[in-house]
């Protein structure tokens, strides 16, 4: 539910599933809190340029892909969208217009994927955005304490995409992200990734989308092991009528370490296939 801010206005996203578990798992509020995507109010002042204040939860500036599915072109989020960055913040932001396809925004937010903070320091965002009718170029950057229980060692995060749009039928976007956080006995965890992908709607019916990736997790902190992983997935599209569509998607993960399981084993194999078969049902949104 939204409300366009005339000068108030709102916006609330809510859910249930494994997404909503998995993107909330480290938050400290409520566990009745997990079913909330978004939920902020919004203020436009008629004489304020354009500039417009949120305040309350809200999904990552960081980061190509969405939570939801049916906003990506795969049915898989990327390593990225999984290790690289935050999924949402709560807290404060502002952005405003600074020429005529260019936007700039302000954050200050308790930290990354939490809304109950989890020491007593915050985290600013810094966002800039610059858009056109085939090309669009946005960044992100976010600095802030977000070890449990201490505010020494910041963690820092450089987000950046460009997403083309060249023809009528098919969509490209390059992104970039550069992390690095601060340890307290000294030291740095960095990680480093690169993602590209494309869609081709090849008809109205069908498209093609593959993706490639490649992340470094030197330290270990996003992934849990200390390797450099790499994934390639290719998915197919098949639109049945407006709003509802099946996905059919393949994709391989491989790893310098062992990182996936094998049977009942876990972190035994350095692969993993994955073959899947997608429903996806979206009303009111479909073309």
């Amino acid at each position: 539910m939204d409300r366009s801010p005339e000068p108030p206005g709102f916006r609330l996203d809510a859910g249930l599933g494994k997404s909503f578990d998995l993107i909330h798992a480290a938050d400290r509020a409520p566990r009745a809190l997990r079913y909330i995507q978004q939920a902020f109010l919004s203020f436009k002042p008629p004489q304020a340029r354009g500039l417009q204040p949120d305040f309350g939860q809200f999904t990552s500036s960081a980061g190509q892909e969405e939570i939801e599915t049916h906003n990506n072109s795969n049915y898989s989020r990327s390593l990225l969208f999984t290790c690289a960055v935050p999924y949402y913040h709560f807290g404060l932001r502002a952005t405003m217009p600074v020429r005529k396809n260019w936007s700039a925004g302000l954050q200050l937010v308790n930290g990354w994927n939490n809304v109950k903070d989890n020491n007593s320091g915050k985290t600013l965002g810094l966002t800039a955005e610059s858009t056109s009718s085939k090309v669009s170029w946005s960044q992100a950057y976010y600095m802030g304490p977000e070890k449990d229980r201490s505010n020494p060692g910041w963690r820092y995060l450089y987000d950046t995409e460009v997403e083309l749009s060249p023809g009528r039928n098919t969509r490209l976007y390059l992104n970039f992200d550069y992390g690095a956080e601060k340890e307290p006995g000294g030291g740095r965890s960095r990680w480093l990734g690169v993602a590209s992908a494309a869609q081709f709607s090849l008809a109205r019916w069908f498209a093609v989308s593959p993706r490639l990736e490649w992340f470094q997790d030197a330290g270990g902190l996003m992934s849990g092991t200390a390797q450099t992983l790499k994934e390639f997935t290719l998915t197919g599209e098949f639109k049945i009528v407006p709003g509802i569509l099946t996905r059919l998607e393949y994709r391989r993960d491989w790893s310098n370490r062992p990182f996936f399981p094998h049977g009942a084993t876990p972190g035994a194999s350095r692969n993993q296939d994955t073959l899947l078969a997608g429903f996806i049902a979206c009303f009111g949104c479909g073309k």
